[in-house]
């Protein structure tokens, strides 16, 4: 039986160290109280009880116990070195704000019981709960806040951190318990994600502060969140439990969150190891993204018996970009129409039909699936507007409108392999007795995908086979999770597979996915080497629009020049979750976030019933 819960939601969307000194000089305030939101008001009032999303009479305890396919060797997810267990980050760190997810973007105060945003929009100060601690008992304190900040912005720390720090000018200790952040130039969202960086114990690297960058699973963190880990089998297994002693358990945002006793993630070798161990009863919950399987898959004896239960949740996030990326610093993949020729050779319909039985909805732009996409067709209104004074260094279709090709389905796909060779042709490739060739020589590249996902193995197989019929001698490296990290940080490929999850309100965070610091600079998300002054225009456009229609139209504006700029071989998304698990193991059905199963679903507002 598929327990379907479909919730109907109107959206509304819309390099130096910090200077450390004393100041007591007042901020006028913008923001000042409990909460912040980009636009408007917080949702909920001063006096809010508990976050809409969440039980807040769940019952605490029992174990929850989830997969993951791979491995890990490091507790850190701060740092570019290593791979750590997905989710600690948000189950291990707590930040300054706690996101609410059913808001597009407001934040409202955790470490921090008070937030101030000057008129100016250029200051944001902290004012730090009286009862935040560390998981050892000791006070958080505007020295670990300060910290915390400057140990993200030096190099070797993952580089979503080091974008923001960049444009702080300075951060002061105000008082004994408030911090202020000063940026040069007005940026609301900026300020705002300030508050979500993690805040870490700064006596813990006292003695030695390089080793807050060295990768490794012997230094267990001492954190503020409601989950400690207690637990570590390295490469296989990471245990986390309640601390009992936890500083903010009768916060309101806090009520009806963290229910769980002990949460486990095991680690498999593979998808269907990680499967088995799910029916078997070893796991709590799984994942499926294929609908295929979904269908398929799971009608074995638990599900029968209703030990399993199987849920469908949806949400209204955008689609994100998922498949595979080409690294235009490669000098193949610089031409915008060898990236088409590779777009054109993948037939989307047919791997479609053969992995998901031609059910799953296309992904046609980076927000689609959101208000917050490009509308099909030519651009219009102050869409046109933004890009009109840029129009003749846009590449093709980015005004008219960028459309994805489409077979009829079958395995020949003879029309889009006919586009390619005439798009390669035109960048001034030829084929010579069956081989691609350039003026360096034969064509070969090397798609680097990650070890133990069968459903990317097959995807990749079948566009090999398609590239070679273009004359391209293509490698695939299945390489395991540790060294395919840190190639990818590396920029240390030519085709990769990869996954941008987005927002529903995209902000400075977009500088790290493909602004022009990700060129060169390790560690960021701009995978495909993206160098487009349009791209960098369009966000600057974005983090000043003044109102939330402005807003909108600068998102739509950028998602049209990333999707013309051809650097991502798309597959599908799912608009809808499935998710299997216990029995006894529930969530409100009936006050869904807008985000559906995100960060913050899964375990964070779930509970064991007995």
């Amino acid at each position: 039986m598929i327990g379907q819960c479909f919730q109907r939601i109107s959206i509304d969307v819309f390099a130096r160290l910090a200077v450390v000194a004393v100041v007591v000089a007042p901020v006028t305030a913008l923001a000042d109280g409990h909460g912040i939101a980009l636009y408007g008001d917080p949702a909920l009032p001063a006096d809010y009880k508990h976050l809409p999303q969440v039980n807040p009479a769940a019952p605490k305890g029992g174990t929850f116990a989830d997969g993951q396919v791979g491995s890990f060797d490091s507790l850190n997810p701060h740092i570019q070195q290593g791979n750590t267990p997905w989710q600690l980050r948000f189950l291990a760190y707590e930040s300054l704000m706690g996101r609410a997810w059913d808001e597009p973007f407001t934040l409202y105060g955790l470490l921090a019981e008070r937030v101030e945003v000057n008129d100016a929009q250029t200051e944001i100060t902290f004012s730090l709960h009286p009862d935040a601690a560390f998981s050892d008992g000791t006070t958080v304190t505007v020295e670990d806040v300060i910290w915390s900040w400057n140990i993200l912005g030096q190099e070797g720390a993952n580089g979503r951190y080091r974008s923001a720090f960049a444009k702080v000018v300075s951060v002061e200790a105000v008082g004994g318990r408030q911090v202020r952040f000063r940026i040069a130039d007005p940026d609301r969202e900026l300020l705002m994600s300030i508050g979500l960086r993690p805040i870490m114990k700064s006596a813990q690297y006292a003695d030695d502060p390089s080793a807050f960058f060295r990768s490794g699973v012997g230094n267990i963190p001492i954190t503020t969140a409601p989950y400690v880990i207690t637990e570590v089998d390295p490469g296989r297994s990471v245990e986390l439990s309640r601390d009992p002693d936890y500083w903010g358990a009768n916060l309101p945002f806090r009520q009806g969150t963290n229910n769980i006793q002990t949460l486990r993630m095991e680690f498999f070798g593979d998808a269907t190891a990680h499967f088995e161990a799910f029916k078997a009863g070893e796991l709590s919950t799984m994942r499926e993204t294929n609908a295929a399987r979904w269908a398929r898959d799971y009608d074995f004896p638990a599900v029968q018996s209703g030990e399993v239960v199987l849920s469908e949740v949806p949400h209204q996030r955008p689609s994100g970009m998922t498949g595979l990326v080409m690294n235009t610093r490669r000098p193949l993949f610089d031409d915008w129409r060898v990236r088409e020729a590779m777009i054109q050779a993948f037939n989307f319909d047919y791997v479609n039909g053969v992995i998901n039985a031609g059910v799953q909805p296309r992904i046609t732009s980076y927000f689609s699936n959101s208000p917050l996409g490009m509308e099909p067709g030519a651009a219009s209104g102050h869409v046109a507007d933004l890009l009109a004074p840029i129009s003749d260094d846009l590449l093709p279709d980015t005004i008219q409108g960028y459309t994805l090709p489409s077979t009829d389905g079958r395995a020949g796909n003879r029309r889009g392999l006919r586009i390619a060779s005439r798009l390669l042709e035109e960048a001034g490739y030829s084929v010579e007795n069956g081989v691609l060739t350039g003026t360096d020589g034969p064509v070969s590249f090397e798609i680097m995908v990650p070890q133990g996902s069968s459903e990317v193995a097959s995807i990749v197989d079948i566009y090999v086979e398609a590239l070679k019929r273009l004359g391209i001698d293509v490698r695939v490296a299945s390489i395991d999770g540790a060294q395919f990290t840190d190639r990818r940080n590396a920029y240390d490929f030519d085709m990769i597979w990869y996954s941008w999850g987005l927002s529903l309100s995209p902000g400075n965070e977009q500088l790290a996915y493909w602004g022009p610091d990700g060129v060169d600079t390790p560690g960021s998300r701009n995978l495909m080497g993206a160098d487009d002054p349009a791209i960098a225009a369009m966000i600057d456009a974005m983090l000043s629009a003044g109102s939330q229609e402005e807003y909108v139209a600068t998102v739509r504006a950028l998602d049209r020049v990333l999707t013309a700029g051809r650097y991502v071989v798309p597959i599908w998304h799912n608009p809808i979750s499935w998710i299997a698990h216990d029995a006894d193991l529930k969530y409100p059905v009936d006050r869904l976030p807008i985000y559906g199963d995100w960060i913050g679903f899964q375990p964070d507002i779930w509970w064991i019933e007995e």
